[in-house]
C-alpha cells in the first residue's frame, strides 16, 4: 500500500503486550532494566501501545511501568488493571508520568468463568463493567475494556457488556480469545455481529487479542481485523501464557506482504523485527524455535539443492519477502580468528544486533578467545555468544574460573570462582558427576533454596569442537526461571547458565515484594 493511498479507516493500532502478557510465561520473567531496554525497543520501532505491567501485581512490577511511562517518547504506556477500585488507582498512580496514558482493566463474562472464577451472577458482573470502567475514565480519558473470555461468553450478554462499557467511558473494546479455542470464521463472525448489534460501537475502536492454544493466534487476529477491529494485541516472538499470543512480526508482515488481501497498514520499522526478536529471546532467555515464521534462524535459510538452484536464479522463487525488510542481510563475510573489530560489529549489524560500547567490547573479546579454540565460526556460534552477553550485562553474579576433575573413579570434583558484587569467593566441592559437582559449588557460594527444574544441553552447530548451549530453569518461592548459556566447554556453559537463572532469581527477590498473582485475559 503505497503512502497516497493510505487512509485512517485502515490504520491498524499495534499494541504489544510483551512487557505484561508475554512475562505472565512461565520462567520468562525479566529483569526491571531489561524491562527497559525492550520498552525503549518497542517505542522506536513504532509500537503505537506498549502495555508495560501489571502495577498492583508487586512494587517491582509498579516501579518498572512507572519508569516505563516517564521515559517514553512515541507511544502510549498501558497498565493493566483488574475490576477492583485499588487496582485501578494503582495502574493510574503507575501511569501518571507517561505523555499518554491509558488504563486497561478487564472482567471475566463467559459463563464458565462467571461461575466458578468469580462466583458472581451475570447482572452483578454487568455492574461491575459499569463500575470499573467509570473509576478508570475519572483517572484517564483512554480507557479499555476487556472482556475475559470473551469467545466464550454468550453473545446477548457480550453485546450488552460492550454497550455499557462504552457508555461508561471505554474507548477501546477488546475482545480476546482468552483461551486460544476460537477459528478465524467464528472469530470473524463475532466482531462483526458485535460491531453490527452494538448501538453505540462506533464510539470505540475495538480490538483482538488471541491465544495460540491451537496455534491460530495470527490467523483470529487477522480475521477480527477484517471484522472491523483496529487495533492488534500481539507479543514479540508471540511469547505469551501457555502456547503464546498472536506474534507481532507475523501480524505486521501478513499485512505487509498480503496487502492485496489485507489492506491495512501500521507504523512498525519492520526493519527492526529480527533485532527486537532477538533482544525479547536474551531478555527472557526463550529461544525462538529455529522455523519461527519471519524472525526464525532458518526464515531465510535454504539447504536443499533444488531451493538452492532456485534461489541463484532469482531469489523470488522460494522467498516471498526480502531478508532486508525484516532486519536480516545475507552476507558472504566469513568470520574467524583473524576477523577484525570492524568486520565483527559488521556482522552483528547484518545478524540484527545492536549492542552498547562496553556489551560490544565484552562481545568481541569472547570472539576473539572463542576464535582461538574453534576452528569454524558459524552465525549460530556469534548469535549464542552475544546473547549471553546481552543477559550476562546486568548480572551480579560472575563466573570467574571452573576447573573439574571427573572420570571413572569418583567422586568427581569441581572448584569455582564467582565474582559476586565485586567480591572473589573461591569454593571446592564434590557431587555425582562433575555437573552435580559444579552446581553444588554454586549452592555453597552463594546459599538457596531454588529447585533445579530442568537441565538440557544441545550442540549450537555441528562437530566435536561445536558450542554447548545449555538451559536451566529454576523454581523458588512458587515462581520459575530460565536462563540459557553456550561455550565450548560444557560444565563452563551449565555453570553459567545455572549462574544466570540465579541472577534472576536473585534480583528480582531483592526488587519485589510478594507478588499478587497476576491474571491473564
Amino acid at each position: 500500500m503505497t503512502t497516497a493511498n493510505k487512509s485512517d479507516k485502515d490504520r491498524v493500532v499495534i499494541f504489544d503486550t510483551t512487557l505484561r502478557d508475554g512475562e505472565q510465561c512461565p520462567g520468562a520473567t525479566m529483569t526491571f532494566e531489561e524491562k527497559l531496554e525492550v520498552a525503549d525497543l518497542l517505542d522506536s520501532m513504532g509500537v503505537d501501545i506498549i502495555e508495560a505491567g501489571f502495577p498492583i501485581a508487586s512494587d517491582g512490577d509498579f516501579e518498572a511501568v512507572r519508569e516505563i511511562a516517564k521515559r517514553t517518547k512515541n507511544a502510549v504506556v498501558c497498565g493493566l488493571s483488574r475490576a477492583a477500585h485499588k487496582d485501578i488507582d494503582r495502574c493510574a498512580e503507575a501511569i501518571r508520568p507517561a505523555r499518554r496514558g491509558r488504563i486497561h482493566t478487564f472482567l471475566s463474562t463467559s459463563p464458565v468463568h462467571m461461575k466458578y472464577k468469580l462466583q458472581m451472577e451475570p447482572k452483578d458482573v454487568h455492574e461491575m463493567v459499569i463500575s470499573q470502567v467509570t473509576r478508570a475514565r475519572n483517572h484517564t480519558d483512554d480507557v479499555e475494556w476487556s472482556s475475559e473470555d470473551g469467545t466464550r461468553t454468550e453473545f446477548d450478554f457480550l453485546c450488552r457488556c460492550v454497550e455499557s462499557a462504552i457508555k461508561a467511558g471505554a474507548t477501546t473494546i477488546n475482545i480476546p480469545d482468552t483461551v486460544g479455542y476460537s477459528v478465524p470464521e467464528e472469530y470473524y463472525d463475532l466482531f462483526k455481529r458485535v460491531r453490527e448489534t452494538v448501538p453505540n460501537s462506533d464510539k470505540a475502536v475495538f480490538s483482538v487479542h488471541c491465544h495460540n492454544d491451537l496455534g491460530m493466534a495470527v490467523a483470529n487476529s487477522l480475521a477480527g481485523v477484517r471484522a472491523g477491529a483496529r487495533q492488534i494485541e500481539c507479543t514479540i516472538n508471540g511469547i505469551g501464557e501457555r502456547a503464546g499470543n498472536a506474534a507481532l512480526e507475523e501480524v505486521v508482515m501478513a499485512m505487509r506482504v498480503r496487502n492485496d488481501k489485507l489492506p491495512y497498514w501500521n507504523n512498525i520499522d519492520t526493519t527492526m523485527l529480527t533485532r527486537a526478536s532477538k533482544s525479547v529471546a536474551a531478555a527472557t532467555s526463550f529461544p525462538v524455535q529455529y522455523n519461527k515464521a519471519i524472525v526464525g534462524r532458518n526464515a531465510f535459510a535454504h539447504e536443499s539443492g533444488i531451493h538452492q538452484d532456485g534461489m541463484l536464479k532469482n531469489a523470488q522463487t522460494y522467498e516471498i519477502m526480502l531478508p532486508e525488510t525484516v532486519g536480516v542481510k545475507q552476507t558472504s563475510l566469513v568470520m574467524g580468528k583473524h576477523s577484525g573489530r570492524h568486520a565483527f560489529i559488521h556482522k552483528l549489524e547484518e545478524m540484527g544486533y545492536k549492542l552498547a560500547s562496553n556489551q560490544l567490547e565484552d562481545a568481541f573479546v569472547r570472539f576473539k578467545a572463542l576464535a582461538d579454540r574453534k576452528k569454524d565460526i558459524y552465525d549460530e556460534d556469534i548469535e549464542a555468544l552475544v546473547d549471553q552477553e546481552i543477559a550476562e550485562s546486568h548480572d551480579r553474579i560472575h563466573l570467574v574460573s571452573l576447573t573439574v576433575i571427573a572420570g571413572t573413579h569418583g567422586p568427581q570434583r569441581a572448584t569455582m570462582k564467582l565474582d559476586i558484587e565485586g567480591q572473589i569467593k573461591i569454593e571446592e566441592a564434590e557431587g555425582n558427576g562433575p555437573v552435580d559437582a559444579t552446581f553444588n559449588c554454586i549452592k555453597s557460594l552463594v546459599p538457596n533454596e531454588a529447585k533445579l527444574e530442568l537441565y538440557q544441553v544441545h550442540a549450537v552447530t555441528a562437530g566435536t569442537d561445536a558450542q554447548a548451549e545449555v538451559s536451566v530453569r529454576l523454581s523458588q518461592d512458587g515462581r520459575s526461571v530460565t536462563a540459557r548459556a553456550a561455550d565450548p566447554d560444557t560444565l563452563v556453559a551449565s555453570a553459567k547458565a545455572y549462574l544466570s537463572a540465579l541472577n534472576k532469581i536473585v534480583m528480582k527477590k531483592q526488587r519485589d515484594m510478594p507478588a499478587v498473582a497476576a491474571a491473564g485475559h
